[in-house]
């Protein structure tokens, strides 16, 4: 395993500084992480970036690849309606072919916060403070050639409402808006006939509630004498086989459609240039793309304060590796490392509570590399 250089304590304490004075307790994650938790929030694509290990006869787990879902499951073990968490220690992702460190240091802070809907204005006031630090943490390390790059999946799912797709389309496409490969295998179904079909079980399933749907494949199971293997149980196999059903029966969209979502994923800009050519390319501006722009004018203005807007872009198919973010997205990136190597990244999660069973909340968190900060680190 290829193991990161160390940075300067001068440099590092640099880098930590704006993170350690934000008000966070200090927070650790165990380094092994189970392994299916990780492949439901990622996919199944992700495992070939991961270190498994697996004790005889025990589940499959992997070297943690990072410290924003474990340290999401500790916030919900605790029962802490709120909360800020700083973290440092070293996260490990497998690097196939480039010779890049496998085993490296992570700074970071996560906060947390009930779902308050009369706080107007907390979520941005919160996107934009998790922003500011990892710049300023990222512009601590003394590199000069940094950009914030913005971006908001929560922003796809308005602008599809805008277009006046077929419900069943508009929901399956919202569904997959942080998975390019997904989205893309959409996008080329342009023009295509609908299918009835889907798979005769995937269909049968499909209309029945996830309870029954759960209920009917165990049922299955035990007719035919199957035992499933690899960790998944029959509530998330029959919500897939659901999901095929509604991709084969779901209308495909028009040329025009297509070419219009097209055109919102390739948005690279300033963040006023690109906001606008979101609204011009809005089949109309209704409400939630409204209140979803005016919400991005909000953030713009907290973030103006703590970095220079000429170092800021925006695009709103910006995503990361894991596809629990749901709302803000962003990355510190430096031109000489080039954008597949960023100095931070980060983003607002609020369904992965849920998704870990803590129910409602707000969610948002940075990470920074000390040693891609570090102006005289990684090159």
């Amino acid at each position: 395993m290829r193991v990161e250089p160390p940075v300067p304590e001068a440099a590092l304490a640099a880098i930590r500084q704006p993170l350690e004075t934000a008000g966070a307790m200090r927070a650790d994650a165990p380094l092994l992480q189970p392994l299916n938790l990780l492949l439901d929030l990622a996919g199944e694509a992700m495992r070939a970036r991961l270190f498994v290990v697996q004790a005889e006869g025990g589940a499959e787990a992997c070297l943690r690849p990072d410290f924003t879902v474990a340290i999401a499951r500790q916030h919900i073990e605790s029962g802490a309606g709120e909360g800020r968490y700083a973290y440092e220690g070293a996260a490990f992702r497998a690097s196939a072919g480039a010779e890049r460190p496998e085993e490296f240091l992570q700074v970071g802070l996560e906060l947390f916060a009930p779902k308050d809907p009369s706080a107007v204005g907390a979520t941005e006031a919160a996107d934009a403070e998790i922003a500011g630090l990892a710049w300023r943490s990222a512009l601590a390390g003394g590199r000069a050639d940094l950009t914030l790059r913005l971006g908001d999946v929560g922003l796809f799912g308005p602008f599809i409402e805008s277009l006046s797709l077929a419900d069943a389309l508009a929901a399956r496409l919202k569904r997959v808006a942080g998975r390019p490969r997904l989205l893309q295998a959409e996008l080329a179904r342009v023009g295509e006939a609908t299918s009835a079909q889907g798979g005769t079980l995937a269909g049968i399933l499909s209309g029945l509630d996830e309870a029954q749907a759960a209920a009917l494949l165990e049922e299955v199971w035990m007719l035919a004498g199957v035992e499933p293997v690899g960790g998944r149980g029959p509530a998330e196999i029959a919500a897939r086989l659901v999901r095929k059903a509604e991709a084969a029966s779901a209308p495909a969209l028009t040329e025009e459609q297509a070419a219009a979502i097209r055109a919102f994923m390739a948005i690279d800009d300033s963040p006023d240039a690109a906001l606008a050519r979101v609204g011009e390319l809005a089949g109309r501006r209704d409400k939630a793309l409204k209140a979803a722009l005016a919400r991005w004018a909000r953030r713009l203005e907290a973030l103006a304060k703590v970095a220079d807007p000429h170092r800021m872009s925006f695009a709103p198919a910006l995503g990361h590796a894991f596809d629990y973010y749901d709302g803000l997205t962003f990355e510190v990136v430096s031109d000489a490392l080039g954008a597949d190597r960023p100095v931070a990244v980060g983003g607002r999660y609020d369904g992965l509570l849920a998704r870990l069973g803590g129910g409602e909340g707000r969610a948002v968190g940075c990470m920074v590399r000390p040693w891609r900060a570090w102006n005289g680190g990684e090159a």
